[in-house]
């Protein structure tokens, strides 16, 4: 008799989770309070944000193609057609997954779950409780936008992500408090519809934790697109007044005081750990919030698994979507580790930044030596011809082995180029592999493979010679 599985949460890792058991012939019900699968990725995250950048490029690269001698005026914006549209990706998707679930007989559940035991599960939906018994439970929670008291005023104006991506108007500014990838992003968006975006990060520089040398290409574009930027600075108080929203700041070379009309607090995400019922089961939840899973995502309680931005970091969705996979395979028993080489993170703002393995910055904590092969994007042949070289390509080089342990990049179209880098690293690639996999030309793929040539002194298109 196959087990049955109940997973709470139906966002990129519950779903995944609950659509793979049921291909291996377990009896599955998925619990979420949304209409469809989806979660926060597809309804209020990932999926409608990408949608709103694509607009947001395509006005730069309307306003950019003046430099090539063509010109289509400024653009009319109709806002309510943008979130329509928006509204519309999402609903596709959306009612996409429901319509899977219903395909691979997944019994989905609307409503909130709480646990009675580690094998019972109470839902309450709008007509009524309903429980289920189960063999097995995955939790897929999800997580919530960091909130800070102090800044947490009830106002309107005062939004977090969601709110942003409902585009209530297109204010004339915009203060994002958060210089990360989330900020980064929405703020491109607004900047991009007209809004005189600034931003504010209380370290030294946007994107903490990415390397300083992709982050410039982006620091520079947001220096230029932004009306200000203001590290090593934090905001002191909000306050709503007659015009909007009073900001006071704390920071070299920031203003004392400023009003805008829309403030989005970015400052990050935390771990949704909080289920009614945990404490009912031997499930530990550590100081950070993150519930505490083993090897195979297997909680302290047998029976259940925790996957996803509530099992640990990186929070992101495809880090979800695989550990779903490893903890329905832990179910049905067999031998599995959730262990990747590399997992991905893409900031997905104009120019895109992406990394995967180790960074430079890891390997200069960690006291490792390695070699930093770089190819500069003003180098390449196709880069020029879209006329975008800001950009720089990067391998983390173990020196004796020659084996990649980490992949940069910065620049247009990033994002899709480092997949090459993940499947470099986890497939123990050398930096003799990658140069002599022939890549097309001209391509910006071409940077990875003239990367590795940089690293032997041999570049084509780079005068670099290596250090004997």
């Amino acid at each position: 008799m196959s087990a049955h599985v109940a997973v709470i949460g139906a966002g990129p890792g519950g779903y995944a989770a609950a659509f793979y058991a049921a291909d291996l012939g377990m009896t599955v019900t998925l619990i979420d309070n949304e209409k469809n699968p989806g979660g926060v990725c597809l309804y209020r995250g990932c999926i409608p944000s990408k949608a709103l950048l694509h607009v947001a490029k395509l006005l730069e690269e309307s306003r950019h193609a003046r430099a090539w001698g063509i010109e289509f005026g400024e653009p009319k914006v109709d806002v309510n057609k943008l979130r329509d549209y928006k509204n519309r990706v999402v609903d596709k998707l959306t009612s996409g997954t429901g319509q899977v679930a219903k395909f691979r007989k997944v019994n989905y559940i609307q409503g909130w779950a709480s646990i009675v035991d580690p094998k019972t599960i109470a839902v309450k939906k709008t007509d009524g409780e309903e429980t289920v018994a189960v063999d097995y439970i995955i939790l897929a929670l999800g997580s919530l936008p960091t909130r800070i008291p102090a800044l947490s005023i009830d106002s309107r104006r005062v939004i977090d992500s969601t709110g942003a991506l409902d585009l209530p108007e297109i204010p004339k500014s915009l203060l994002v408090i958060g210089g990360g990838y989330i900020g980064l992003e929405l703020g491109s968006v607004y900047a991009a519809l007209g809004t005189r975006v600034s931003v504010v990060e209380m370290t030294a520089g946007l994107l903490p934790g990415a390397d300083r040398d992709l982050v410039r290409f982006l620091a520079q574009r947001v220096e230029k697109t932004f009306e200000r930027v203001m590290v090593s600075t934090k905001v002191t108080s909000l306050a709503e007044v007659r015009e909007g929203i009073a900001v006071t700041f704390e920071g070299e070379g920031a203003p004392k005081d400023a009003t805008y009309d829309y403030v989005l607090v970015s400052i990050g995400r935390r771990p949704n750990a909080k289920i009614d019922g945990l404490d009912r089961t031997k499930v530990r939840v550590d100081q950070k919030g993150f519930i505490e899973t083993d090897g195979q995502r297997r909680t302290a309680e047998p029976t259940i698994f925790a996957i996803g931005d509530v099992a640990g970091e990186p929070m992101l969705a495809h880090k979800a979507s695989h550990e779903a996979r490893v903890a329905v395979e832990a179910i049905e028993g067999q031998r599995v580790e959730f262990d990747p080489a590399a997992i991905p993170a893409v900031v997905f703002t104009d120019p895109e930044v992406a990394w995967a393995g180790l960074t430079e910055a890891e390997a200069e904590k960690q006291g490792l030596k390695v070699d930093v092969a770089k190819f500069p994007w003003p180098a390449s042949g196709r880069a020029i011809a879209i006329d975008r070289v800001d950009g720089l390509t990067k391998l983390i080089i173990d020196p004796e082995t020659e084996r990649i342990l980490g992949v940069g990049l910065a620049g247009s179209g990033a994002g899709e180029l480092i997949a090459e880098g993940v499947v470099a690293i986890e497939m123990g690639m050398t930096a003799s592999d990658l140069k002599l996999s022939i890549h097309p030309h001209p391509t910006l793929s071409e940077t990875l493979m003239e990367s590795a040539e940089v690293f032997f002194g041999q570049a084509t298109h780079v005068f670099k010679p290596k250090r004997r």
